[in-house]
C-alpha cells in the first residue's frame, strides 16, 4: 500500500502527463507542485512507484509516465468526481433543454459529451423493452390504412402502417383506441403484451380481422428488440489529436468503433443512473482498445437504467472533468426523459 506521500507524487505525475503529453521528472514535479519534501525524496518515491509498476520510463534518461496501473489507482483515489465549472453546466443545460423529441436529446447529448470532453462520445437509445406505455394511437390515414403510433415512458416514438382489407370505420377505430389503451398503459412493454390477447374477441365478429391485425402490430412493436442496439456517436476526429498515444496505429480503434455492438459492450459495465464506470487500458475487453479508457453512465428514469452513454479516449485523459462531464449529461438525460 502507498502511503499518503507516494500517492501525492503519482497523482502529480498523472496530472503533469495528462497536460504536457511529456514524460515526467522529478525536477519538474519539485518546481510545479508543493510537495514538501526534496528532489532527492521526491526521485525514491518515483522509484519505489516505478518497481510496483505504477509508473515507467517510455525512453532511457527520460522522465516517467502512468501507466494503466497508475491511472487505475489515480482514478479509485479520486474520492469523488469533480463538479464541472458553472459555465460547463450551462452550455450542458442549455443545449439539451432544445430538444423537441427523443432523437433530438440522444442527438444533442453526444454532440455536448464530445464538445466537453474533446472525446468519441457515445450515446445508447433508451431501451424500448425496459420502458411503460405512455399512449398508444391510432389514427386513419384512408379507408383500408391505419397509421399505429407507441409512444413509451422513455420518449421512444414507434411508427407501424397497417393495411387492412376491408374498410375500417371511425367509430371502430375509436373504440380500438380506447381499449388498447386501457389494457396497457402503465405496463411494462413485455407485460402489455400479454394483456392484449383478449381483445379481439370483445369486438363484433365482423371487426375482429382488423383488430386482430392491429394487435400483432402493436405487439411486434413491443418487442422490436432491434431498436436497443441504437447508437449515437460524436467526436471521432476528436481522436485523431491523440495519434501519438497510441502504440501503433490508431486506424483499429476507428474501425472497431464502426461497429455499435461493440460500443454497446464498451458501455456495457454502466448500470446504476448517473454512478460513472472506469475501464482503463487492458480492462476494456476488446483489443483493439487496450490504448484507450471508456468511461461510462447508465441513465434512466425513476432510479431505472433505461440506457447508457459514455466517452472513449486514449489512457492520457482527464479522468476528473471526463467523468464529471459523462455523470452531468447523464444526469440531464436522465432529467429530460422523466419531464417526458
Amino acid at each position: 500500500m502507498l502511503d499518503e506521500r507516494k500517492l501525492a507524487v503519482l497523482r502529480a505525475i498523472v496530472e503533469d502527463y495528462v497536460s504536457t503529453r511529456e514524460p515526467v521528472g522529478s525536477k519538474a514535479l519539485v518546481d510545479r507542485h508543493h510537495l514538501g519534501v526534496s528532489p532527492a525524496t521526491v526521485r525514491n518515491d518515483m522509484a519505489t512507484l516505478e518497481e510496483e509498476g505504477f509508473i515507467a520510463q517510455p525512453h532511457t534518461s527520460a522522465g516517467r509516465i502512468p501507466t494503466d496501473k497508475g491511472y487505475r489507482l489515480f482514478v479509485d483515489r479520486l474520492g469523488s468526481v469533480r463538479p464541472l465549472t458553472p459555465p460547463e453546466k450551462r452550455a450542458i443545460s442549455t443545449f439539451l433543454e432544445g430538444a423537441i423529441d427523443l432523437d433530438d436529446v440522444v442527438q444533442r447529448s453526444v454532440r455536448i459529451l464530445a464538445q466537453v470532453t474533446q472525446q468519441i462520445s457515445i450515446v445508447q437509445y433508451p431501451s424500448l423493452t425496459r420502458s411503460t406505455v405512455r399512449h398508444v394511437e391510432l389514427v386513419i390515414l384512408a379507408p383500408n390504412r391505419l397509421l399505429l403510433v407507441l409512444i413509451t415512458s422513455s420518449g421512444r416514438v414507434e411508427q407501424r402502417v397497417i393495411e387492412t382489407r376491408v374498410d375500417v370505420g371511425v367509430d371502430v377505430v375509436a373504440d380500438l383506441r380506447a381499449r388498447l389503451n386501457t389494457a396497457t398503459l402503465g405496463h411494462r412493454l413485455a407485460d402489455a403484451a400479454s394483456r392484449l390477447s383478449d381483445i379481439a374477441e370483445t369486438f363484433p365478429v365482423p371487426d375482429r380481422p382488423v383488430v386482430t391485425v392491429v394487435i400483432t402490430a402493436l405487439v411486434e412493436a413491443f418487442s422490436d428488440e432491434r431498436s436497443d442496439e441504437r447508437v449515437a456517436v460524436a467526436g471521432t476526429a476528436n481522436l485523431m489529436r491523440f495519434g501519438d498515444d497510441f502504440d501503433s496505429s490508431i486506424r483499429p480503434v476507428l474501425e472497431a468503433l464502426e461497429e455499435h455492438v461493440v460500443l454497446l459492450r464498451l458501455l456495457g459495465e454502466a448500470t446504476s443512473p448517473s454512478a460513472v464506470t472506469v475501464r482503463i487500458g487492458h480492462e476494456v475487453p476488446y483489443d483493439e482498445f487496450s490504448t484507450t479508457s471508456v468511461i461510462a453512465a447508465a441513465y434512466g428514469m425513476d432510479a431505472q437504467s433505461l440506457a447508457t452513454l459514455g466517452v472513449v479516449g486514449p489512457t492520457r485523459m482527464d479522468y476528473p472533468g471526463t467523468m464529471a462531464a459523462v455523470r452531468a449529461v447523464a444526469r440531464y438525460m436522465s432529467r429530460t426523459l422523466s419531464r417526458g
